[in-house]
């Protein structure tokens, strides 16, 4: 389970999320969604924790972006 302050490592990127790059965990809103850290002035996305894994979710009919994958640094 995810806790506010670990650190996720970007497994599959996208335009938003650079595959090897370190994010913190924020917030924790509830047991399976919570804050990813992106930016110097508390800005943040929400994340899921499933049992697909740790993801970031992109849904828009504008764009195909696709969504970003992480794991748990050690």
């Amino acid at each position: 389970m995810v806790r506010s302050g670990d650190k996720l490592v970007c497994t599959d990127g996208n335009p938003f999320f650079k595959a090897g790059s370190t994010y913190t965990v924020g917030n924790i809103v509830t047991s399976k969604l919570f804050e990813v850290k992106v930016g110097a002035n508390d800005e943040f996305w929400y994340a899921t924790e499933d049992s697909e894994g740790i993801s970031v979710r992109f849904n828009s009919k504008e764009t195909a972006i696709n969504d970003a994958w992480f794991s748990l640094a050690k």
